[in-house]
């Protein structure tokens, strides 16, 4: 791609984004990296799952993203009693006017382009499953029937950290399927004001639509586009590699605090992740940078701590943070324990 064009492309692609963020902003009061992690998921074409304890606005973030975009959203609450047939649908029988009976599919809310699965893990391991389908194929199958979904197909999760009496924690095999894990935190005490302003007032906001399906498809394939020399590619396959307790080249923070490593799938969020960095900074071509800034949200749910860690107090965090400044970025580290 011609250099000109290449920054034009850039250019654009952060104008949109920038204005995606000023009508979510609109609602919603700081969050700033959350909200720049949503829009991350939804211009690479993945999943996000948003944490954090009840008021702190995921919902209304979520809410207030369907409006600015013109996609089809559906919010499904999930609850213990929920079904698979209840979000991803189920065969009725009908019957024609001659009286003959046949078996009709009717859709659940699962067909949609902005999915919000609401407190997903108050639904049982079961039901849990019935979005893993959805989530990596793009697609739910129904008696032995395949139903694809419309694209773009954006879904986003929230769950509550504390409350843990009726909860049903997701499985390592559907987190993987979520591109970031986002932490949502309280506001400051000037983004509190700015909350009580906007909600306890007579304050009218309006969130305009800025992008369409088609146009989303268009950034996402621009994402795709952006280039990754293999150096910087080696360095995140280095930072995968270092989570791996079993691996020879892992650190020893690696081997005395966690159980299991992240999957390939981690890699390709840090690459993801990185491409839009880059176009955000106006480059066409990924940096060091670019993919250290992925890092936590693409890797903290993927990665296991092990006994001697969850008795030591760490986190995933905690963990990751050390790696990042063990793990060289120069190539003759690679193949070399750190």
């Amino acid at each position: 791609m011609d250099p000109n064009e290449a920054k034009a492309k850039a250019e654009a692609f952060c104008s949109e984004f920038e204005k995606l963020r000023t009508e979510i902003g609109k609602v919603i009061v700081g969050q700033t990296e959350i909200v720049e992690g949503v829009l991350i998921c939804l211009f690479v074409g993945g999943h996000a799952l948003l944490e954090g304890v009840p008021g702190l606005g995921k919902t209304l973030l979520i809410r207030t993203l369907a409006d600015a975009v013109t996609l089809k959203f559906n919010r499904i609450q999930f609850t213990p009693d929920l079904m698979p047939a209840d979000i991803v649908g189920t065969n009725i029988v009908m019957e024609d006017e001659s009286g003959k009976r046949h078996f009709e599919f009717q859709s659940g809310p699962i067909f949609a382009q902005v999915i919000l699965a609401d407190e997903i893990n108050r639904a049982t391991p079961k039901t849990q499953s019935a979005m893993l389908e959805a989530m990596q194929e793009r697609q739910v199958t129904v008696g032995g029937t395949r139903y694809k979904l419309a694209e773009p197909f954006f879904g986003l999760a929230t769950q509550n950290p504390i409350e843990q009496e009726g909860t049903y924690p997701l499985p390592e095999a559907q987190l993987d399927r979520f591109l970031f894990k986002l932490l949502m935190d309280y506001p400051s005490s000037e983004e509190l004001r700015t909350v009580l302003d906007r909600t306890t007032e007579n304050v009218e906001i309006k969130v305009d639509s800025v992008l369409d399906g088609p146009a989303i498809l268009a950034r996402q394939q621009l994402v795709r586009d952006v280039v990754v020399a293999p150096h910087v590619k080696d360095y995140a396959v280095r930072l995968i590699k270092a989570t791996h307790p079993g691996d020879p080249t892992a650190p020893d923070v690696t081997h005395r605090y966690l159980r299991w490593g992240a999957s390939p799938r981690a890699a390709q969020a840090l690459v993801l992740a990185g491409k839009v960095h880059a176009l955000l900074d106006g480059r066409f071509n990924v940096s060091f940078d670019d993919i250290k800034s992925g890092v936590l949200p693409a890797m903290r749910h993927r990665v296991i701590l092990n006994f001697e860690g969850e008795a030591e107090g760490k986190t995933t965090d905690d963990v990751l943070n050390i790696i990042l400044t063990l793990v060289s970025t120069t190539a003759e580290a690679a193949g070399k324990k750190v």
